[in-house]
């Protein structure tokens, strides 16, 4: 099979659409299929995979950088008018998904759909438009789009009552990105320790997110303050980078809890399984989430979890199985937390369940073969 995926955000942008396209285009490839992929120029980034192509691009750095993709080029549309494509999968409704989309009627291909994101909660990236306009239109926009598709992919199956709600008609399947195993094989749970000094007795408290609004960080922190303050042997290790960042800083000095948290930035494929190594609870809160890749990957790293109930990562926790979900309140998120920092049974029990429901069904394998069987129904009909 010939399979085309369109996508936005590429390599090396570290984040989530990128990591699936990656996970799916290897375990793809290694059951002989062909993958092309085509997104945007990243300049300064060479690719070493022959088979992906570049669009030009703008290179925007509004909060976090992003190239945005222009969706015309007589290259590629020479390059596309030669390739020969069975599917096309896209990962976004706009930009070049537009092209996708013109691409799969041109060539009267299959056209898959991920939704990865809600898109509503990323209107914060347009600071010059109405939010309650721009939230209508961009799911107006993405709705329409799926039901111009022959298959909408959905992360988790907990998004796909809301996507009916808006008006999604088409076939609808729940496909995880899935897990790499060879990632996190040979975690060490002492080189971060070393590195940032912690303690063996400390108990790490992991967030790994982008570092904006949407990804509800700020909430996690107020969560946390107290314990922080209060509780000396407990560390708060932050991964990642964003906008917020000097905002977070600023917040930590004012409530006297500096030496406690630790911001490592971004940190590479590489060296992310001795992060999870490290910790001993995952916190989250982002609402926006349609999968969860990070919770996920702390579930493969056997820690327990404490989020916010919601979208995403309540179709792949199990409340009081492999940590908490709890309501959208500081106070409870805090009392959750505290209970698995002061009960290690209670962790390890929680962890090991964790590996388990990841293990069994959410390995880059498994979700794969599902990929495929969408794709060949799609060819079928």
């Amino acid at each position: 099979m010939r399979i085309a995926i369109f996508t936005n955000n590429y390599l090396p942008n570290p984040y989530g659409v990128t990591v699936s396209v990656e996970t799916f285009r290897e375990e793809l490839e290694k059951r002989g299929h062909t993958v092309y992929i085509f997104a945007p120029i990243w300049k300064g980034y060479e690719d070493k995979n022959l088979n992906v192509f570049r669009y030009p691009s703008i290179d925007i750095k509004f909060r976090f950088r992003f190239p945005l993709p222009l969706p015309y080029s007589w290259r590629m549309k020479k390059i596309l008018k030669d390739l020969e494509i069975d599917i096309i999968h896209t990962q976004h409704p706009n930009l070049l998904g537009s092209v996708a989309r013109h691409w799969a009627r041109k060539k009267k291909v299959p056209l898959v759909f991920t939704w990865h994101t809600l898109y509503n909660h990323y209107t914060n990236f347009v600071p010059f438009l109405p939010k309650k306009w721009l939230e209508k239109k961009v799911v107006a926009q993405a709705v329409k789009y799926a039901n111009q598709s022959d298959a909408v992919i959905a992360p988790t199956d907990s998004i796909i009552a809301m996507l009916r709600k808006w008006g999604v008609k088409k076939r609808i399947f729940s496909i995880a990105t899935g897990i790499k195993g060879a990632d996190f094989s040979g975690a060490d749970r002492k080189v971060v320790r070393q590195k940032y000094q912690i303690a063996d007795d400390e108990i790490v408290l992991l967030l790994i997110s982008r570092l904006t609004e949407e990804k509800n960080i700020e909430f996690v922190f107020r969560a946390l303050k107290d314990i922080l303050a209060q509780k000396k042997k407990v560390k708060f290790l932050v991964a990642g980078s964003g906008y917020l960042l000097p905002k977070l800083k600023k917040f930590c000095e004012e409530n006297s809890i500096s030496r406690q948290v630790i911001f490592s930035g971004l940190v590479s494929r590489l060296e992310i399984k001795n992060y999870y190594a490290c910790a001993d609870i995952f916190v989250y809160a982002s609402k926006s989430e349609t999968q969860g890749i990070i919770p996920l990957e702390a579930m493969y790293s056997e820690l327990p979890i404490v989020a916010i109930f919601s979208t995403g990562i309540s179709s792949l926790m199990l409340d009081r199985g492999n940590g908490f979900l709890v309501r959208d309140n500081e106070d409870d998120f805090a009392q959750a937390v505290m209970k698995l920092a002061e009960d290690e049974k209670l962790r390890e029990k929680f962890g090991k369940v964790s590996g388990k429901i990841a293990r069994e069904n959410f390995t880059s394998e498994v979700c794969a073969e599902k990929m495929l069987k969408v794709y060949e129904e799609c060819l079928n009909r």
